[in-house]
């Protein structure tokens, strides 16, 4: 079975934080409801006494974090007055003193939390409480990136449908468009990645029967992305922000795509590939 995009991100963010914090241990999960967190992931760890561990939001260390939306330490977990207890046993099992632990918050909502740690009861300084940060950061940012696609596949189901149901319908599939496509190279789950490569192509040839091409074209995904792009009237530079590249990679693209669809400037290019239902 494949992973879930959830451990590939947790997994990915978790490995992230040992090297740059230098802490040997770190795990976390995210919610299984709306106040409770599983922890799913472990990095570094010795024994599974952690693994599926369920925290509640304002219990021990992570739960308090989750609880005030932000980071949270103990320098020797086990005699800590500030956090309750329900988890020691847990916690002593691996044999963990010094923890910090950090929501991941999605525009405001907490939706898990990760965890660093030593087995020696030592203060743990700003380099620490930055890694661990930034590793949540990543999470979210993933997070955030995944619901703005479901969001964008289930308007594009919509438009895809009938596109002509209302006045400027066609610039909102357009769009709709656009945005899919930059966010693809984006998503770690193959499976989501497949999803919206079909409905791109979906919404692209949603306007129906066109004018055949004077030849069959195909372009690289990539050289689509440039072209959806430039289509909203995007310069390279915009582009290549949007897409994660850089604007000289931009310009290749974009001189490849131009040249197979026999276009002399960005708009024929534009025309030629709506002409070939490569772009809506």
């Amino acid at each position: 079975m494949p992973e879930s995009v959830d451990a590939v991100e947790m997994r990915a963010a978790l490995l992230r934080l040992r090297r740059s914090s230098g802490l040997p241990v770190a795990f976390g999960g995210l919610l299984s409801d709306a106040r409770h967190t599983r922890i799913a992931e472990l990095n570094g760890t010795r024994s599974t006494a952690l693994r599926g561990l369920v925290i509640s939001a304002g219990s021990g260390l992570g739960g308090k974090s989750m609880a005030l939306s932000r980071p949270c330490a103990v320098t020797d977990y086990a005699s800590s007055r500030h956090i309750s207890h329900e988890y020691d046993v847990a916690v002593a099992a691996e044999g963990l003193r010094s923890v910090v632990a950090v929501p991941v918050v999605v525009r405001r909502r907490v939706r898990g939390v990760l965890y660093g740690a030593l087995r020696e009861p030592l203060m743990l300084g700003d380099r620490t409480f930055d890694a661990a940060v930034a590793a949540a950061r990543d999470v979210e940012q993933a997070l955030a990136v995944r619901d703005e696609v479901r969001q964008l596949l289930d308007r594009s189901r919509e438009q895809v449908t009938d596109p002509r149901a209302a006045p400027g319908a066609w610039e909102d599939v357009r769009e709709a468009h656009r945005e899919l496509r930059a966010l693809v190279p984006r998503i770690v789950d193959p499976a989501l990645r497949d999803e919206l490569r079909t409905v791109c192509g979906r919404l692209a040839s949603a306007a129906g029967p066109r004018p055949a091409p004077a030849r069959e074209v195909e372009l690289a995904p990539r050289e689509v992305d440039v072209l959806s792009c430039v289509a909203a009237g995007a310069t390279n530079a915009r582009a290549a922000e949007r897409l994660g590249v850089r604007p000289e990679t931009v310009k290749g693209y974009l001189r490849s795509a131009m040249r197979k669809l026999g276009a002399h400037t960005r708009l024929e290019a534009v025309v030629a590939a709506r002409r070939a239902g490569l772009l809506p």
